[in-house]
């Protein structure tokens, strides 16, 4: 019996070490897209700039409010049909996108949130010796933010390693494409080839 799991890990390993990097690729992709973009929309609503922050907001509200699978779906599928040249992507590239997309919604709020959670007395005695608003941000304000962002980051990019299942899909052969893959050649070992996925 001990042969037989060793056969079959054996027989499903190349697949599910594939399906491991491309899905460690995409997690990587999303995390730095959705962090460089939720950063920058961070910045913005955590210092409520007027014309803007109700425009992030609604930004916020629309990507939060809708499962990622919608928006994947979206990304691929609608948006190529609208016959902008610069919206048709391939899988992958949809894929990307839509990870940085939905990650960059939740970045955005951790961000403005440890901005918004920093005393106003910093701000304003910042202003008081005479620094800019840039500078109180830079020196003051964000070494300060940083500790609060930081765990609140583990959680979201967590849920994004997760989310790297959904991208299957639009085609994706990420880790547990691989293994639903690997039970149609071993369908009386599901349990131990999701034991591996796990």
């Amino acid at each position: 019996m001990m042969q037989h799991y060793i056969d079959v890990f054996h027989a499903v390993l190349p697949a599910l070490l594939n399906g491991f990097w491309q899905t460690l690729g995409i997690s990587l992709a999303g995390i730095i897209g959705g962090s460089a973009i939720g950063f920058v929309l961070g910045l913005v609503r955590g210092q409520r700039v007027p014309y803007l922050t109700p425009l992030i907001g609604g930004y916020l509200h629309l990507l939060r409010g809708t499962p990622f699978l919608v928006q994947l779906y979206v990304v691929y599928f609608v948006l190529p049909n609208t016959g902008f040249a610069l919206l048709m992507w391939d899988s992958l590239t949809a894929a990307l996108v839509s990870l940085a997309i939905y990650t960059s919604s939740y970045v955005t709020e951790i961000v403005s949130g440890a901005i918004r959670a920093i005393p106003r007395g910093q701000w304003e005695g910042a202003f008081a010796i005479g620094m800019r608003r840039g500078q109180t941000l830079r020196h003051i304000i964000l070494p300060q933010s940083i500790m609060l962002i930081l765990p609140s980051l583990g959680g979201v990019y967590v849920n994004l390693i997760k989310a790297t299942s959904i991208v299957s899909v639009v085609g994706i052969s990420e880790l547990t494409r691989q293994g639903e893959i690997s039970i149609l050649r071993f369908p009386s070992d599901i349990l131990f080839i999701y034991g591996i996925v796990a």
